[in-house]
């Protein structure tokens, strides 16, 4: 006869018994009308067995559950549940995190408080926050150093991050918080803009996606940051706009030329030490993953002035790979430049196309020409000798496409 336990023995006859195997524990459920009580659930992840959750309540737990207090810590607080189901995207993060770095994971199981009305899941934030904490406090009495501790908040849950990080004066090594609009830590990331982001439903009959895409793309850059086949890198300017407008090429004030990336610290690209505070960085993306875009900065110089802004649409062409930006030159100057981000690498693109753009005269065609030298260079642009020219002026007619043949040479 079969009895539960909480451990798996098997044994063959003649041999040693061997290493008996821990019962995994998963994420509760719960339902609209049971959204109340916390019930928190802590989760253990180790490298050695990354997809087997061990519930991990005390000390004992912990020493008996192959938790290592000499590695680093990872803690992944969800948010709001509002169906009371298991975060679809947790495991594929939990097992990403496990191949990226060598650490012990705990996910917090909150499914029982986060569900249901939104007010009363957040009423539940600070109750949650002093439960983690005091969680945290065993975890420092068997060894463990608060630098070493690493919390990672995704929506609601990142409220209980920073609140947790309140309650050890600021001393935990790393929060990483995912899916506000508000600069709130050292580094922000600004994604797109930080609104809507590439692929994500812009009507309202998309439904819950339209609701939820653009909010939860954080957690998937995240993931594919870790997975690391392209650096997610940003850099710091004032606002979207004069990003776009190519007014911040590289990350001397304040990262030192050390562009922040996307992920983990350790390959952030941050090397600085005290870290800045409130440094808004922007970076553009893909629709899907790996999400990873290139970003040149093109220039355009007018050979004489006007009394009009001069607008000018850019478009890169590698294979059937298209990225466009607009320039705009003020009257009476003779230079404008904005940002293209491209998913290709620079050197692959082999052709810029040009579109003067119409000054709109309902009554006759606009033959108004110009004529200009164009220039471009991959970010960050730490040295003008990087820009590559076209080698011959670019002459555009109003509302006519010119072609021109880009050779980069790859670095």
């Amino acid at each position: 006869m079969l009895q539960k336990s909480s451990w798996l023995e098997v044994f063959s006859t003649g041999d040693a018994p061997p290493t008996p195997q821990p019962k995994c524990a998963d994420f509760q459920s719960a339902n609209l009308f049971e959204g109340t009580d916390l019930k928190v659930q802590f989760l253990l992840f180790v490298p050695s067995n990354p997809s087997c959750g061990q519930l991990v309540e005390g000390s004992s737990d912990l020493q008996n559950s192959g938790f290592n207090a000499t590695l680093g810590t990872k803690l992944i607080i969800h948010g709001f549940r509002v169906l009371g189901t298991k975060p679809s995207w947790i495991d594929t993060f939990i097992r990403t995190l496990l191949r990226a770095t060598n650490a012990n994971v705990i996910a917090v199981d909150w499914i029982y408080g986060s569900t249901g009305v939104y007010f009363s899941a957040v009423k539940n934030v600070i109750k949650l926050s002093l439960e983690i904490s005091l969680f945290l406090n065993k975890l420092l009495v068997l060894g463990v150093s608060e630098s070493s501790i690493h919390i990672i908040g995704v929506s609601l849950g990142a409220h209980v991050g920073g609140m947790v990080g309140q309650l050890f004066g600021g001393q935990l090594g790393q929060i990483t918080d995912l899916g506000i609009r508000i600069p709130v830590g050292h580094v922000d990331y600004f994604v797109n803009g930080g609104q809507d982001q590439p692929g994500c439903p812009t009507f309202f009959y998309a439904g819950y996606s339209y609701l939820i895409c653009d909010h939860m793309r954080a957690v998937h850059l995240y993931i594919s940051a870790l997975e690391n086949s392209c650096p997610l890198m940003a850099f710091p300017c004032a606002s979207y706009k004069a990003f776009l407008a190519g007014r911040c090429l590289d990350c001397f004030n304040p990262f030192l030329l050390s562009c922040p990336r996307i992920g983990l610290v350790e390959q952030g690209g941050v090397k600085i030490e005290p870290l800045p505070k409130e440094v808004k960085v922007y970076l553009l993306t893909t629709s899907s993953a790996p999400y990873c875009m290139h970003h040149s900065l093109v220039e355009f110089h007018l050979k004489e002035l006007r009394n009009k802004d001069t607008n000018i649409e850019v478009t890169f062409l590698s294979s059937n790979i298209t990225s466009s930006s607009k320039i705009t030159i003020p009257k009476q100057q003779r230079h404008g430049k904005g940002i293209i981000a491209h998913a290709t690498p620079q050197c692959q693109i082999n052709q810029v196309k040009f579109k003067f753009q119409s000054s709109n005269r309902v009554w006759k065609k606009d033959r108004t020409t110009i004529i200009g030298k164009f220039c471009t260079a991959l970010l960050p642009v730490n040295d003008r000798e990087k820009m590559v020219c076209l080698p011959e002026p670019v002459n555009l007619q109003a509302s006519v496409t010119v072609s021109c043949d880009l050779k980069i040479a790859c670095v």
